[in-house]
């Protein structure tokens, strides 16, 4: 059995759902499951699903798109209030 694994260097990220983002190439994927996500259409409009109630347009999707932070920080840390 043969198999291949892709790589894709992610560099977007959507603010209200951190686990859709966009690669290099222009693609989206939810980290979550690992999938692609793709364009849809909807009621004439097109765009994606961010979840089952949550349908953005694909005109304002760059409006919602921010960089993946290289750092995570914690503003109540532990080791921080020390």
């Amino acid at each position: 059995m043969n198999s291949i694994t892709i790589t894709y260097s992610l560099i977007k990220r959507f603010i209200t759902h951190n686990n859709i983002q966009l690669s290099e190439c222009g693609k989206y994927f939810n980290i979550k499951s690992g999938k692609q996500i793709v364009l849809k259409v909807n009621g004439g409009s097109r765009g994606i699903w961010l979840d089952p109630k949550t349908f953005l347009i694909a005109s304002r999707i760059s409006e919602n798109l921010e960089l993946i932070p290289k750092y995570k920080h914690y503003n109540n840390d532990f080791l921080t209030n020390l």
